[in-house]
């Protein structure tokens, strides 16, 4: 048997190339938590210490801020404030979160999801200072960033200051979609003017709404943010090296932000199944009078950039159509960073109304659904217009026209 030598130039280029792959493998990056850490919590010495988190708050080896905090030595954590799906992760979505005693720490956690979205005076009752520490999504309509702002405006009325421990956007800090929200489509979903993807990390955002005077009456907050090291805006979570936490019970894998935004909008009408309810949330569109088959031809036909549609059919356990039998596709991305994300969902709508023009599913849900249809989306305008032509085409002005003055003004608070 003949031994083929490499050539000394094909050697090289294999020992530079094996020493490139190494160094990227080799780089680390540190979250907000991880900075805070390594600083020995200097920033929360001496101070009684309030913290707004849930299960996402890690680090690295998957300890959980509330317990570093907590045995912090000379920090004097006092009470925990919970978001939407509780502290430890256990409230489903929009689930009232209540008013607890922490059962690891037995300190007062008081709910930001319910009947009280902003911190109350008497919750913030001796506090000194407000961390902030929950992985987001990218996402406007993921209710994390609107407890945020909120958060801060109460901080700013208690002269308290507010420590943002910065974590990766799993979308990237490039990506930016959707329309602005419109005076009027305020709301829990869609608290601040803002593209309904936005691409920035949540201490650049908590950032942006300081500056910008966007909290209420134009009040800012004493900002503190403890930047992550190594992050850079093209990266995926995965080239984070970070373990993934699911960020509430339809987001569990590290992917799922990714398709969050590709179906999430029409997912509100309550009409089309998008997977919740089944083991691909977010992944699926799909109905009763759906054919598998013809919907994913017509998508692939499109050619849209980096994705690619596979018939589908499956009974969902919960949530839309339960029990009954759909078809549909499943979104399979070849190419994420040339994917549109938030108008997949409109593609899938315009196809589907030129195979079953008698279905529509504007007149099909619930009128109360248009409502968050319309909150989602941040303006009523896309459903109106694309209600009466569905094609994608129509709404492109909607949906992109905002971008350029937006990256513009928030490119001055990016952190790295």
């Amino acid at each position: 048997m003949k031994i083929r030598s490499l050539s000394t130039y094909s050697c090289l280029s294999l020992i530079l190339a094996l020493f490139s792959f190494s160094c990227i493998q080799a780089q680390r990056i540190d979250t907000g938590l991880e900075i805070l850490i390594r600083s020995k919590f200097e920033i929360l010495k001496g101070k009684r210490v309030g913290l707004i988190t849930n299960p996402t708050g890690v680090d690295r080896n998957l300890r959980s801020v509330i317990d570093l905090i907590f045995n912090a030595p000379g920090v004097n954590l006092v009470a925990l404030y919970s978001p939407e799906h509780g502290i430890r992760g256990e409230f489903t979505a929009g689930e009232a979160v209540g008013s607890m005693a922490d059962p690891s720490t037995r300190l007062p956690v008081y709910s930001l999801y319910g009947k009280t979205r902003k911190p109350t005076n008497e919750m913030l009752k001796g506090i000194d200072i407000l961390v902030y520490d929950v992985q987001d999504i990218g996402s406007r309509s993921y209710t994390y960033i609107s407890t945020l702002g909120l958060a801060m405006e109460a901080a700013a009325e208690n002269n308290i200051t507010f420590l943002v421990l910065d974590r990766p956007n799993p979308l990237g800090g490039i990506r930016m979609e959707g329309p602005v929200t419109q005076p009027g489509f305020i709301s829990f979903v869609s608290q601040y003017p803002i593209p309904y993807i936005y691409g920035l990390t949540v201490g650049e955002l908590a950032t942006f709404l300081n500056e910008e005077k966007l909290l209420k009456d134009g009040i800012k907050c004493k900002l503190e943010v403890v930047k992550m090291n190594g992050w850079k805006r093209n990266m995926s979570f995965e080239d984070t090296g970070l373990p993934w936490v699911p960020s509430s019970p339809h987001i569990p894998e590290v992917h799922s932000p990714l398709f969050y935004p590709a179906t999430g909008i029409a997912g509100e009408l309550y009409v089309v199944s998008i997977g919740v309810g089944y083991t691909l949330p977010f992944q699926l569109s799909a109905t009763e009078w759906f054919n598998a088959d013809s919907l994913a031809q017509n998508l692939n036909s499109l050619h849209l950039a980096g994705i690619i549609f596979r018939p589908i059919n499956y009974k969902p356990f919960y949530s839309v159509s339960q029990g009954k039998v759909v078809h549909g596709v499943q979104i399979h991305f070849t190419d994420v960073q040339k994917a549109s994300l938030s108008l997949i969902q409109f593609y899938i709508l315009q196809e589907a109304h030129k195979l079953w023009p008698e279905k529509n599913v504007f007149t099909l849900c619930d009128k109360s659904r248009l409502d968050m249809f319309d909150k989602v989306c941040g303006t009523d305008k896309v459903r109106i217009e694309f209600s009466n032509t569905f094609s994608v085409d129509s709404i492109m002005g909607l949906w992109t026209n905002d971008i350029p003055a937006f990256r513009k003004k928030a490119e001055k608070y990016f952190l790295y």
